[in-house]
């Protein structure tokens, strides 16, 4: 093994950790992300900072919270938004210390020049040909060391409806066929789990056995690339990081900061760490990432300010006792059209939001607004969708503050609850005082409204 490791790190697109083996699903398929998790070390309190596609890569990518680089929401067509000009990328530091660096797949990030990666091959060149994707890796695989590989896989996204559905369900990128040197797995409606912030629905299940068969293609390709990394002889020196941008495409996960949303998959397959098919109950973000993986390619922080911090210290370390009892997320738009800006504060037990623009209906990304899933719920008059009513999501205090020992579901606030009432104020002063230390634009909204 080199002084230098190689780091590979998997972004999946709208995989929450419900569908996912080695996180407790016993029905899906994913073998090579459980070998994985089997290798390496799984954390059970990982988050996104923002549930929304282009703003947590850009928190992946700079380990600065998106209201702070300046990608509020999403970069393409007319959302445009973007890193400011004086933000300093992850790529570019690794091309400073002499790393090859390679992307693959969904790109999602601007302004292009600030992520000066020395090849990336078009971001719908495989389309959702996840194996595909893991085999034009090869090459660069097998050259020099050390590198580091951005693989940004677009399963499980949503895209297409299946036409010939009775339910017409999306149909999450699915191939009418295999692709060519792959092989589809198919689920059956009857056979997925209702995680509990989804409703038990003919609709909802059609969708999860869609998103379940994109997941699984997903973790094809992953298998592919872990086994193209043995094949180079690189694997033994190489550290692999799989995360998802943000939790599932349905309505109560993606683009909110309640628990499905923010509470994803983070598993870590390193060889500078001895521990193997283990967990770590540390609290991490996103904002970690870029801080932990310039420390894995031996990177100081020579003056260089992220709002995360290195977790490589914690990875085999099931209960670190000295590591942070709190993390923050920040949320503010997905499309140019969806603004609803949510500063959080999670403890292992306790979560506070503050809904900055709480008077405004919360505001549905276009693809979870016509979803079969949410349509099914409005147009057969449902009171309620998965633990939530579908009034309180839609209509939301300016304030919510939950107990999530008791409360998983997230369904009881407590902020009006005078026994809480110490408490919430201090999550309060939290959220303020991060915002500041962040430069957090909206913060003048504590003076203001």
């Amino acid at each position: 093994m080199t002084d230098r490791p190689n780091i590979v790190l998997i972004v999946s697109d709208d995989h929450g950790r419900e569908a996912l083996g080695c996180y407790g699903n016993p029905i899906i398929e994913t073998p090579h992300l459980d070998a994985l998790a089997a290798d390496g070390v799984r954390f059970t309190n990982a988050f996104c900072t923002t549930a929304s596609c282009a703003a947590s890569r850009s928190v992946i990518l700079t380990g600065m919270h998106n209201h702070s680089n300046g990608t509020y929401g999403h970069t393409h067509a007319r959302h445009h938004f973007s890193c400011f000009d004086d933000v300093r990328t992850l790529p570019a530091i690794l091309a400073e210390a002499g790393y090859r660096r390679y992307r693959v797949g969904k790109q999602h990030y601007a302004p292009d020049r600030l992520f000066p990666f020395d090849k990336g091959l078009p971001a719908g060149r495989f389309g959702r040909d996840d194996v595909a994707m893991a085999e034009a890796c090869r090459e660069f695989v097998a050259d020099d060391e050390p590198f580091f590989l951005y693989w940004c896989s677009h399963n499980p996204h949503r895209a297409g409806v299946v036409a010939d559905h009775p339910l017409r369900p999306n149909g999450f990128g699915n191939p009418q066929e295999s692709f060519a040197g792959d092989r589809e797995t198919v689920y059956s409606e009857d056979e997925v789990v209702i995680p509990p912030f989804l409703s038990d629905t003919p609709e909802v299940r059609a969708e999860l056995a869609q998103y379940y068969q994109s997941i699984s293609r997903l973790d094809r390709g992953v298998g592919r690339l872990v086994t193209i990394l043995r094949e180079s002889g690189k694997l033994d020196n190489t550290v692999i990081i799989y995360i998802s941008d943000n939790g599932a495409a349905f309505p109560e996960a993606k683009t909110t900061l309640y628990e499905p949303g923010m509470n994803l998959p983070c598993i870590v397959r390193s060889p500078l760490h001895t521990t193997r098919g283990t967990t770590c109950d540390g609290l991490v973000t996103w904002a970690d990432l870029t801080p932990t993986i310039l420390d894995f390619a031996g990177l100081v922080d020579e003056g260089r300010r992220f709002h995360g911090d290195s977790f490589v210290r914690i990875i085999d370390r099931e209960s670190p006792d000295d590591w942070r009892e709190e993390i923050f997320a920040s949320h503010t738009f997905h499309e140019i059209t969806n603004y609803y800006p949510m500063r959080v504060v999670r403890t292992k037990r306790y979560k506070f939001i503050w809904n900055i623009a709480w008077k405004l209906d919360y505001s549905f990304a276009s693809d979870l607004w016509s979803s079969a899933s949410w349509q099914a719920a409005l147009n057969g008059g449902a009171e309620r969708f998965g633990a939530r009513s579908i009034d309180a999501y839609i209509h939301r205090p300016r304030f919510e503050l939950y107990d999530l020992v008791n409360d998983p579901s997230e369904t009881v606030n407590l902020v009006d609850d005078p026994s809480y009432a110490k408490l919430a104020y201090g999550f309060a002063e939290k959220i303020e005082r991060f915002q500041r230390e962040t430069c957090d634009p909206w913060i003048h909204k504590w003076e203001y409204e």
